[in-house]
Order: C-alpha cells, then structure tokens, then sequence
C-alpha cells in the first residue's frame, strides 16, 4: 500500500471503479462491508477504513467501461467480495463470464471469474479447448482469511486451488485489517499461563466450578432470564461435561442431543435438533411485534451448517480467537434452533478455544459474565451483532409480514411470521463480513483473563487465606467457616446474635476480635494461610 493513511467511513464513490463501478452501474445493494473501494483521483492513494481500505488511482488505471474490465479490475486489485459478485453473477447470467475465460483460456482472472462463477451459482460453465496456465488460489491470502496452507482442494477443470474457507452455502468474509490481525495475536494460551504462575493450577481447577456457574448465570441474564436456578445449573452442567468432547456441535444428530441436554425434557418442542420453522429475532412493544433479525429458512440451515464445519476444516492452524468467532457468531446468524441458539452460541466460544488447544480442560472462561456484567461491553456486543442484521433489515424489512392465523409447524413451533425475501438475504446469511466479531471476541477474552478471571481468582484465593486463618483460631468445618467470614463482612465486623447462637464460642471473651483481626489480615493479604 502507498500513499496518505486515514482513517474514514466506506461509502459509495464517486467514479468508482471495480466492485463499487459494478455495484453502481447494475444498480446492486451497495455492500456496506466491501473491503476495498475503488475511485478514480489526482494520485496514487490508500487510506484506511472502517471495513478495509480506500484506494484512489490515477487516470491511467482506469479501465474500460465494461463488466469484464472492472471484474478483473476487482480480481486482481481488491479484495473479492462473494456477496457482490453472488448478485452481479445473477444479474449477467453465464455468457459475459464464458465469452471471457473463451478469450483467455491461459488467463489467470478469467479462470478465477469462471471458478468463482460456478461455486457462487451452482451452474456449469463449459471448459474451453486450450485452457492452461500454472496453478493459482482462488483467492488471494494477503488481505482477508483464507484456506489454511494444505487445506485447500485442486480443481483440474479451471487449473487452480479452491481456498475458499467455507462453501457456497456458508462462507464468511475476514479481512485482515490492523484490528484484525491485531486481535488474531492476542495468545490466549500465554495469558492462561500467566494466571497460572500467578494462582497456581490447583486453584485455578478448584474455581472452575464456580466460574462455570457465572458463564451459566451470566448467559441466561444476556437473554433477559437471570432468575432461572434449575436452568442455570443444567447449562453449567452440560458445559463441564460437554465443552471440546466429542464432534462439534453442528451436525443434526449432535445439535439435537447438546439442546435436548440444555434444555432439558420438559419444552413444548415437538422435536430437538434443527428447527423446522421460521425464526427471527425481535421484541413485542405495545403488542406490536419488532423484527431485527430474519434468519435463514429452515431448509437452508443444515447446508449453512455445513459451511460453518467446512470453515473450521479449512482453517487448522489458524488463530485460535478467530476460528472461535466465526463459529460462534456464524452459529447464532444461522440460528438453526427453534430454542436455545443463544445458549449454544455461547457454549462454542469456549468449545472451540478448548478444542483449538488455547485453554485447558479444568477451564471455562466467563465470556458471557464479561458481557453480562459490563455495560459498555454489552453496548458493543449488540452493535457487533447490528452490523450484520442492520444491513440486512435495510434490504428486506419490506418483505417482513404477520399471517393472520398462525400455523404449527413440525418441530411444534406456531407461527404466524411470514418472510418473502429469501432470494435478496441469502447473500448476506451466507457470506457475512465477522471480521469486527473477531475484534471484539479478542478484546472480551484479553479483559477476561487479564481483569476478570484475576479478580476472581485473587478473591479466591484471599478467601481460602481467610478461612485458614479462621480455623487457626477456632477450628471448625470450611461450609461453616465460609458462614462465618460472610457473616463478618455482611455485618462489618461485628458479631451477630444468629451467629452467636449458632456458634457459642465465638462469643467467648477475646475469641471474636481474634477472628477478626486474623481474617481482616488474611483479606488484605498480610496472613501467610502456611
């Protein structure tokens, strides 16, 4: 890159060129997340963006005003973008494309332009006489996630690598931005290690329990049900047995058996396992319902399901937070259940972290509790979630409608929502920009285990200080002496009349003030518990 670095919102050019000319001049949905704009200018420029990067040219790059001129230009200058060209393809149908790679056989654009024709479609092009020319990646690494090295597979018909990281039903869009690269550093392995050092594997294990309650609690209040006892604990439950054993769950048998363990026997669904239904996310205001969200329909989520595990194929080795996000967030925008989507959701976050090998198996990072507990991480989670259902709702609110009479369908969901806009979300459902997912996973779980799991664990361990110096004084059972040290801090310091009852000698003369002075040392962390 070269020229003056800025820092500005994407939006439509003027003389554009490449993806944002084809966008303009089929009059197709402007791409809000289209990694690079091109527009014509005085000078040679690139600057930064919220979404990638605008690059200005000079008059001698402009190319002529025709699709094939600006698709190559797209190809070889930008960065693809498969929801754009997903629609332009659509639009033009297979002749421009076929008379293109007919003219250039050997050409290495052209066969990219026919390939990704092909995979976006679903048609066939026909080969022609004479096609050659030296292996070549679909895509292009150096500025957005791709197929890990060895991963990808050869296609003999147009003499290159599918290193698409998905398929055509599901494959999400990472550019490697600053932020995005910077997030994908962040050593999440090296950051366990750390509290490690600092508390010890032992109690480290022994505050697992407790922080797989918090992610349960905490996962449940984001979804606006914080008081549900019973709940809570079965998703702590399935969270410690289940988290990085056995398959991902992404498959229909696998899903059905993870939601019926979360959710328990007793539900009104007809069925677990992908949903049979239409789905959106919304809200109820003055009996008036309020759509942000359409999911995909019911028969489109086991192939985007199959995307989502193709992805995580394709990309072995790769950053584990990145991997973690795109499941995770792909997961809740396919939204493949009829209950329990967000649950799951979160549940991959730390399922592929442990799978990936970044955090060990006595451990469950409190994501969820980060999200729950802190407002301005809250705010953020929401706009990262916006930024793919805004644009989406933008296109297709129209097409949004509420039947009369509801109907019931298979997996025991009644519905009267009705939704006409497949054709014009399926771009979106399928190739969603999770590039600011990325970042804000990778800030989450930094202050997850730089600020929140140390708090946690600091308090632990001052805990088990002041119990042992409690029981140096009166020696008695740890649930009792736990009571005691609450009962100390609830009543600051001084000795209740229950208490008192309960425990006889702690009214003895002297004894009290011992206890005290002894674990208000230990909080501070003055007692050595040896």
């Amino acid at each position: 890159m070269s020229g003056h670095l800025s820092t500005l919102t994407t939006a439509p050019p003027s003389d554009p060129l490449g993806g944002a000319w084809l966008a303009q001049a089929f009059q197709l949905p402007w791409p809000e997340d289209l990694p690079v704009v091109s527009r014509m200018g005085g000078r040679r420029a690139t600057q930064v963006t919220g979404n990638g990067w605008l690059e200005t040219w000079p008059e001698a790059a402009r190319p002529s005003a025709d699709v094939v001129s600006h698709l190559l230009f797209h190809l070889r200058h930008e960065v693809p973008h498969q929801g754009l060209l997903a629609r332009l393809f659509e639009q033009i149908g297979p002749d421009v494309i076929q008379a293109w790679v007919d003219a250039e056989p050997t050409g290495q654009y052209a066969r990219r332009a026919a390939f990704l024709y092909e995979w976006l479609t679903g048609q066939t092009l026909r080969v022609p006489a004479g096609l050659a020319g030296n292996y070549v990646d679909a895509l292009d690494g150096t500025r957005r996630v791709v197929a890990s090295t060895g991963r990808g597979q050869r296609v003999p018909r147009w003499r290159l690598v599918d290193n698409l990281p998905g398929t055509r039903h599901f494959c999400p869009l990472v550019v490697k931005t600053d932020a995005v690269r910077s997030a994908e550093s962040l050593d999440v392995h090296q950051l366990v290690d750390g509290l490690m050092a600092e508390f010890g594997p032992d109690l480290l294990m022994r505050s697992a329990v407790w922080l797989t309650l918090r992610e349960s609690r905490a996962s449940f209040s984001i979804e606006g049900e914080g008081n549900q006892v019973s709940r809570v604990q079965r998703f702590a439950d399935v969270m410690a047995r289940r988290l990085g054993q056995g398959t991902v769950p992404l498959s229909a048998d696998v899903l059905a058996e993870l939601q019926q363990d979360i959710l328990g026997r007793r539900t009104s669904l007809g069925r677990f396992g992908l949903r049979q239904s239409p789905v959106f996310v919304g809200e109820t205001v003055r009996y008036q319902d309020i759509v942000h969200y359409v999911a995909p329909p019911a028969a489109d989520v086991a192939a985007m399901l199959e995307g989502v595990r193709v992805f995580l194929d394709r990309t072995q080795g790769q950053p584990a937070v990145m991997r973690s996000a795109v499941v995770a967030f792909g997961f809740v925008y396919i939204h493949p259940l009829a209950d329990g989507n967000g649950r799951v959701h979160r549940f991959l976050i730390n399922d592929i972290l442990r799978r990936d090998g970044v955090v060990p198996d006595t451990m469950i990072l409190p994501v969820s509790s980060l999200i729950a507990d802190d407002a301005q991480v809250r705010r953020r989670y929401d706009q990262v979630l916006d930024g793919v259902s805004r644009p989406l709702m933008s296109l297709v609110r129209e097409h949004v409608d509420f039947a009369r009479k509801p109907i019931v369908y298979p997996d025991g969901v009644s519905s009267n929502f009705c939704f006409s806009g497949d054709a014009l979300a399926r771009p979106l459902w399928r190739y969603p920009d999770l590039g600011p997912h990325v970042c804000f996973l990778a800030d989450v779980l930094g202050q997850t285990l730089a600020t929140k799991m140390r708090e946690e664990s600091r308090y632990l361990q001052l805990h088990a200080r002041a119990r042992a110096a409690l029981k140096e004084i009166v020696e008695m059972p740890d649930a009792q002496a736990d009571r005691v040290i609450r009962s100390l801090q609830q009543n600051e310091g001084a000795l209740s009349n229950v208490l008192a009852r309960e425990i006889p000698i702690l009214a003895e003369p002297g004894v009290w003030a011992e206890v005290v002075e002894a674990v208000s040392a230990a909080w501070q962390g003055d007692a050595d518990p040896s």
